[in-house]
């Protein structure tokens, strides 16, 4: 599949090509699948994977993640994502010191459990931040109904593609194929009820009250927000294959009522749709008013590659990583949700759990109307598309 200049993060339109329950590699970190697994190797490999159909694996051992409880007022899913790490720490899995460095993950599959109803946009939230804790791969036990609607928003906007010149027309119409063919007999495999583990983390929602962020410059170094309160922010920055439309309403709504703003504030959705959806739903205008600066949709910040941030400056990023340089020379970056990150860009600062929550208290952190998605069979301009294109099982 061919995309275009400006369409946006290889990762999030590669996850809307995925088949349940099946193996996938590429020739990066983050090509961490939502739904099925994925285990990104070097481009000789995955040029074999791709020309062969087959992919030499020694399978490695699996750690459990296992959710239970009640998501908490303010707490969002990449305060979860940072809870891994956190909770291993205090299970004496990892280290954050490098020397003689303890990684339970490092090499391992990482299986999580216990937020089955999660929408597929939000468990790449979770399966993507595998490669920051150096797992070989990464599987989330969903339930079926959001992956159906997941493949059936896919269907339809795999079809818009045909319909708007997207290569290889075959390639797309195959994959629609077995789509189609899955969703009439869904079926989700599961782990067996007698499965091994290197280890098994149990993580309490009810126990988490306030944001988990990572601090400079290791993503492992993760402390609860009131450790790390009243550290002055120079900059922030909302993008990277870590996002999802939400998080941009999320991020919006903290921002509507501002003007401006003490902090530098890029914004970088990760594909074309959700930029093109942001700006019909107005929070473009939002973001204007308070003086941030929008970027075409891309990894941006996040590789450094589009821009950088000023050299020493101090960020708030929710980007997968903040390793030394990466965001610029000399940056010190932590790593927290849009919602987080929204908040110290009207501050300057990071907020005490008080502050963030009295800003974030209209939000219902996993609620429908701010964290809805992008449905595109519900959406009339990739419908009508889609209605053109007729593909044969064959």
């Amino acid at each position: 599949m061919a995309l275009r200049p400006g369409d946006g993060i290889i990762h999030s339109w590669l996850n809307r090509m995925l088949l349940p329950d099946t193996v996938g590699t590429g020739g990066d970190s983050h090509t961490r699948f939502p739904i099925g697994i994925s285990f990104p190797a070097g481009s000789g490999l995955v040029a074999f994977g791709a020309a062969t159909g087959v992919m030499p694996l020694d399978m490695p051992e699996s750690v459990l993640v296992r959710f239970s409880g009640t998501m908490q007022p303010g707490v969002t899913l990449r305060d979860l994502v940072n809870a891994i790490p956190y909770q291993a720490i205090q299970d004496g899995l990892l280290t954050v010191a490098k020397e003689g460095k303890k990684n339970i993950f490092s090499g391992r599959i990482l299986e999580i459990e216990g937020l089955p109803d999660l929408k597929a946009e939000q468990a790449f939230e979770l399966s993507d931040a595998s490669a920051e804790r150096s797992a070989a791969g990464c599987t989330i036990k969903l339930n079926e109904a959001p992956v159906i609607e997941y493949l059936q928003s896919n269907v339809t906007l795999l079809k818009w593609m045909i319909a708007n010149g997207y290569q290889d027309a075959r390639t797309i119409e195959r994959r629609i194929a077995n789509m189609e063919k899955w969703l009439a007999e869904p079926k989700l495999m599961s782990a067996d009820p007698d499965a091994e583990y290197a280890a098994v983390i149990e993580i309490d929602l009810d126990t988490i009250n306030e944001p988990i962020v990572a601090c400079p410059n290791d993503p492992d170094d993760v402390k609860m927000l009131s450790d790390v309160a009243g550290s002055n922010i120079d900059e922030v920055f909302i993008g990277s294959c870590m996002t999802n439309i939400g998080h941009y309403r999320a991020a919006g709504k903290v921002l509507e009522s501002v003007s401006s703003i003490p902090t530098r504030l890029w914004i970088c959705p990760p594909t074309r749709m959700d930029e093109h959806q942001l700006v019909e739903e107005g929070y473009y205008s939002i973001f204007g008013r308070a003086g941030a600066r929008t970027e075409m949709p891309g990894c941006s910040l996040c590789m450094g590659n589009q821009a950088r941030v000023r050299d020493g400056a101090t960020v708030m990023s929710t980007s997968t990583r903040n390793f030394p340089n990466r965001l610029g020379n000399g940056a010190n970056v932590y790593l927290g949700s849009a919602e987080l990150a929204a908040v110290c860009s009207t501050l300057g600062r990071i907020p005490t759990r008080e502050e963030y929550l009295q800003q974030v208290g209209g939000l219902e952190t996993m609620g429908e109307e701010i964290y809805r998605y992008l449905n595109f069979d519900q959406i009339e301009e990739f419908q009508k598309a889609a209605s053109q294109v007729v593909i044969n099982f064959g």
